[in-house]
């Protein structure tokens, strides 16, 4: 293994253990707290970007509950994620205006800029795909929503230029790493 390989796996054990330490942390404050499952998860989700495997096992054995209850609450609430979210969640609603007025041709086109379906993150993990019901938006149908901008009366055929906007504001906002690093001066 190369040295920045072995230093990355390194980083990468230390930035999780830092994050399984938050989570004992918020585990404690918890601890004597009734009816604290969903807010720990939330906790644990913003923690980790999503909800592993792992995290939900520490959950349990710390809030004695079965895996089983704990994952059953996972998976009832739409809200919670067991796999990795991009930086941005993009989501068409589905309601009946919005359906009725091309929100299925606008969810196509996203999926067919994305390369991704409904529930999938894209590999670099800058957009998650989501449907939602309804954003009550229905005079402005149909709707989408990139994180938390609402985006109305969208036509398939704009669908690239949003998200080349908000694609332009990630490479804008990101610090840029100087070319002159590692050389002496």
């Amino acid at each position: 293994m190369s040295d920045a390989k072995a230093s990355s796996a390194v980083e990468d054990r230390v930035t999780e253990q830092v994050l399984y330490d938050q989570l004992d942390e918020v585990l404690d404050r918890h601890r004597e707290t009734r009816g604290a499952l969903i807010p720990v998860l939330q906790s644990a989700q913003d923690l980790f970007g999503y909800l592993p495997e792992p995290a939900l096992k520490r959950i349990s054995l710390r809030m004695g509950k079965s895996f089983s209850e704990v994952a059953g609450v996972v998976g009832f609430y739409s809200f919670f994620s067991t796999a990795p979210r991009g930086r941005h969640l993009v989501r068409v609603c589905m309601g009946t205006a919005c359906y009725v007025r091309g929100a299925k041709q606008v969810l196509e086109a996203i999926k067919d800029n994305l390369r991704i379906d409904v529930g999938e993150t894209t590999p670099d993990r800058a957009f998650s795909l989501g449907v939602a019901r309804c954003f009550g938006a229905c005079g402005l149908a149909p709707a989408m929503m990139v994180d938390n901008e609402v985006h109305q009366r969208v036509k398939a055929n704009k669908v690239k230029d949003i998200l080349d906007q908000v694609r332009l504001h990630d490479a804008t906002s990101r610090p840029v790493p100087s070319t002159a690093e590692g050389k002496g001066d």
